[in-house]
């Protein structure tokens, strides 16, 4: 089914002379095209949290369409057709006033979600009106996803790592320069969107297309408001960004997408991320950061949540449930095998298993992306015999 989610998509789909029928319209207000409604076929047709006047209502109605009527009082949009980019969820937000981050979007969604009982609210209509927004948002990423990169769909790696690692760390560089050199490759960084690890992984794209020297200046400047607990760590961030704009003819290198949750909305999404998927289930967000990320998950230093995403990834890839099994590698050897002995467990569990051979362990930066070529060659080979 055709999906139109733009009031300029609804004009050019019509001036093509197409027809509404098995057409899905998602979040339009329609309030002016009463009189386009009821000369139209509407066969079919699904209405998703449309505005429509009265006569139109009654008219869809009685021609069978689907009506999803729109939720009233939410700070956010069950059923938008895009994902949040980082100037939507911090409008208002003004560097020189860190608390004005109270007044944005992203604040507000969140106070909503807590004064709703969080991730236990009682309210059946909230919680239906929350699994909208993340089917909605599910959606409108695959569109991202799908979209092709040196004709190819975009090949997605994921760095996954804690959220408490502090700008200015030797962790943290390492992450950022493991991401720059994979975006110069044209793969597509993804994280689960927060600060830590995750936003080294969008710093690392978003300088993709600078100098070693810019770079380094903007990690000095992050550096001064190491921790996301900060008051100014957000307004250091919105300063590199004011210093090194992404410009045009670096967009399709530097794009990147994070994955947050309001479930964690203490932690302010990452705005160096071009694309955000938050959700409101974090469970329906963790799981689908692993599926998508087809060619390659790396695991920098984590604490529990990183390590729970280890053994599910693991999952993913031991019954082979997303239809490709891919690489599971592990920055940091000592890391790994010594303070948070993961590794040689998961190498046990992987033995005699497809996914024995994709596994790695180096502190090589090196070894990291070749072994991430490496399978991407790999995958467009099988491909093409396809």
């Amino acid at each position: 089914m055709v999906e139109i989610e733009t009031l300029v998509a609804f004009e050019q789909h019509l001036a093509g002379g197409r027809s509404l029928a098995n057409v899905i319209l998602q979040g339009l207000d329609l309030t002016g095209q009463t009189r386009v409604l009821l000369g139209a076929d509407l066969t079919g047709t699904v209405f998703l949290g449309c505005q429509l006047e009265t006569q139109a209502l009654q008219a869809v109605i009685a021609h069978g369409a689907m009506v999803f009527p729109p939720f009233s009082g939410l700070p956010y949009s069950p059923y938008r057709g895009g994902l949040y980019s980082p100037e939507e969820l911090y409008a208002g937000f003004d560097p020189a006033r860190p608390e004005s981050y109270a007044d944005t979007p992203d604040a507000r969604i969140y106070a909503h979600w807590n004064s709703r009982g969080g991730a236990n609210s009682p309210s059946l209509l909230e919680t239906l009106a929350q699994r909208l927004h993340d089917h909605a948002i599910t959606d409108a990423m695959e569109e991202v996803l799908a979209q092709h990169s040196q004709g190819r769909p975009r090949r997605v790696v994921a760095i996954m790592g804690g959220h408490s690692m502090l700008r200015g760390q030797q962790d943290y560089r390492a992450v950022v320069e493991l991401a720059r050199e994979l975006a110069r490759l044209g793969f597509f960084l993804v994280s689960g969107g927060g600060p830590g690890a995750m936003e080294a992984t969008h710093v690392g794209a978003w300088f993709a297309r600078r100098t070693d020297a810019e770079l380094s200046s903007a990690l000095e400047l992050l550096a001064k408001a190491p921790s996301y607990k900060d008051r100014e760590w957000l307004s250091r961030a919105f300063e590199v960004r004011a210093t090194w704009p992404l410009r045009d003819a670096d967009r399709v290198v530097s794009e990147s997408l994070g994955i947050p949750t309001w479930h964690y909305g203490h932690e302010p999404p990452n705005p160096f991320a071009t694309h955000i998927a938050k959700y409101f289930a974090n469970s329906v967000r963790e799981d689908g950061l692993l599926a998508i990320a087809r060619g390659g998950v790396i695991y920098s230093p984590g604490s529990a949540g990183t390590i729970q995403e280890v053994f599910q990834d693991a999952c993913q890839n031991h019954y082979n449930t997303v239809g490709v099994i891919s690489p599971m590698i592990f920055l940091g050897q000592d890391f790994w095998t010594r303070t948070r002995p993961v590794y040689p467990l998961l190498e046990q569990l992987a033995r005699g298993q497809d996914y024995a051979r994709y596994l790695l362990l180096s502190d090589s930066r090196e070894r990291i992306v070749q072994a991430l070529v490496d399978f991407d060659r790999e995958q467009e080979a099988r491909e093409r015999a396809h």
